[in-house]
């Protein structure tokens, strides 16, 4: 529930930022209406409303690529023999154990 409500709260912020700096561009072009509703003598008469209408304008991004030239790190790697002590375990079964005790 958190997930969705944190969604929805970035998704408004989005939309705030977009109109806020020119990148969107909502325009209403029709008005809306609400429909007619009239009730004499036991009938009921109703006549349809009007839906608002809109006109969005939006920027647009365009992402690529070029070439340039960046200096970049140029890392090398070197392998040679060096002698080190490291780490040894033996694993021995209750048998080996009691058998090196008994000598």
């Amino acid at each position: 529930m958190r997930a969705i409500l944190l969604i929805l709260i970035l998704g408004v912020v989005a939309l705030i930022a977009a109109i806020a700096t020119g990148f969107l561009d909502i325009s209403q072009t029709r008005g809306a209406r609400a429909p007619n509703v009239e009730a004499s003598e036991g009938t009921i008469r109703a006549t349809g409303g009007q839906s608002p209408a809109f006109e969005v304008q939006t920027g647009s991004v365009e992402v690529g690529s070029r070439e340039a030239n960046v200096d970049m790190p140029k890392v090398e790697v070197k392998r040679d023999k060096t002698k080190v002590d490291v780490p040894v375990v033996q694993v021995r079964r209750p048998e080996e154990v009691q058998q090196n005790a008994a000598r």
